[in-house]
């Protein structure tokens, strides 16, 4: 599985080094957001790389929502398992819950069909900034702390029509900020599709912190300091 350089296993638990999430960051999601950098003071996993490992490892379903309930720092142990309550939850060796997962329908541990689904999700991920996010604060007049820029996830919903979907691509079709006081609540709505047909919906909730008015010049360095950080891992 693609996954594995990405994470490693010990002693039964999953461990995500600051390396491994700040490769699949770049190398998988094109995200260069430097929270994700492996020096980073406050580093932080990867969402998407929970997101991959939880399906990887329990399948896909039709059916899917996730909630991000915790930053992940460097090398915390952590097991994956179904609770009781049909919920599935990543937790580290103190009982703290990371990411929660509710699912239902028909499922699929075919891993290729898997992998495409990730590919696909995680490619659209690493559009939010500057493609997507850069437009909606310049339009709200609002904008993150430049010197410690915070993009965090908070929920998905993913919602399939079938699970034999070949060839699966995220449309972007509605994106949305709302200020509230110092932070952003973004909502993005993408359309699934295969083949040039639609095969289901992923609804993505996400909270941008530190809200302060917009600035161009500082955003337009930010820009820049992003672009120059994928030039220098392609290098």
């Amino acid at each position: 599985m693609f996954l594995e350089r990405y994470h490693s296993i010990q002693d039964g638990n999953v461990l995500i080094s600051a390396r491994q999430g700040s490769r699949f960051a770049k190398e998988i999601a094109g995200d260069f957001n430097p929270i994700h950098n492996p020096d980073a003071r406050r580093f932080c996993v990867p969402g998407d790389l929970l997101f991959a490992l939880l399906v990887s490892h329990f399948g896909l379903f039709r059916q899917m929502t996730f909630h991000f309930r915790s930053l992940l720092g460097d090398s915390v142990p952590l097991s994956f398992r179904e609770d009781e309550d049909g919920l599935i939850r990543v937790y580290d060796d103190r009982g703290k819950v990371y990411i929660e997962v509710e699912h239902q329908g028909e499922s699929t541990q075919d891993q290729n069909i898997i992998e495409h689904l990730i590919r696909s999700y995680v490619a659209a991920s690493g559009k939010n900034f500057p493609h997507t996010l850069k437009p909606l604060m310049e339009d709200q007049g609002v904008m993150f702390n430049p010197d410690r820029p915070m993009i965090m996830y908070q929920s998905m919903n993913l919602s399939l029509e079938t699970l034999d979907a070949p060839e699966p691509e995220l449309e972007l079709g509605h994106a949305e900020l709302v200020p509230d006081g110092k932070r952003g609540n973004v909502t993005l709505d993408y359309r699934l599709m295969s083949r040039g047909e639609e095969k289901g919906q992923v609804s993505k909730k996400l909270v941008v912190s530190g809200l302060r008015d917009y600035d161009a010049q500082a955003m337009d360095e930010v820009v820049e300091h992003f672009y120059r950080l994928k030039e220098k891992a392609w290098d």
